[in-house]
């Protein structure tokens, strides 16, 4: 059976949680990446920062956000969402955008368990972890490329 060692990016690029989301931008465009991991600066996986979620950072919220009853404001949002939302709305680096604790998988979880992943979860990034270090990076080409092998 294939596994992620054996279709695993290797030699990763990352970002780190100051990287500019402008710079991540471009990276992910010029290098045509869906997503990059972040990592600290002792190299630990700290989350993972996608295209989606910088077109969140885009997004407008939906308005009204609250309304208005005897001159209270009530929030239509649950607390902290709108707050939560607003932050990636106005990340100017990694660390105000990324998912934080990305799912991950090791070098020996077997291609159809990563297939599983992407699908039910709508990941098309994951990160490989081997003794809490980034060891490599499965993208939904490589689940493809094991199709036609």
């Amino acid at each position: 059976m294939i596994k992620a060692k054996d279709i695993m990016t290797r030699e990763v690029v990352t970002v780190t949680p100051e990287t500019e989301v402008a710079k991540i931008a471009r990276l992910l465009l010029e290098m045509h990446f869906n997503g990059v991991p972040v990592v600290d600066s002792d190299g630990q996986l700290v989350g993972i920062i996608c295209q989606s979620d910088l077109i969140a950072e885009q997004k407008k919220l939906p308005i009204p956000s609250v309304f208005t009853i005897l001159d209270a404001f009530i929030p239509i949002y649950p607390p902290g969402k709108a707050e939560k939302e607003m932050q990636k709305i106005a990340a100017m680096k990694a660390s105000d955008a990324m998912s934080p604790n990305p799912v991950t998988v090791g070098p020996e979880t077997e291609v159809d368990e990563i297939a599983s992943i992407m699908v039910n979860k709508g990941f098309h990034t994951i990160p490989v972890v081997e003794g809490g270090k980034l060891a490599g990076i499965i993208g939904k080409e490589d689940i493809l490329r094991t199709l036609v092998q």
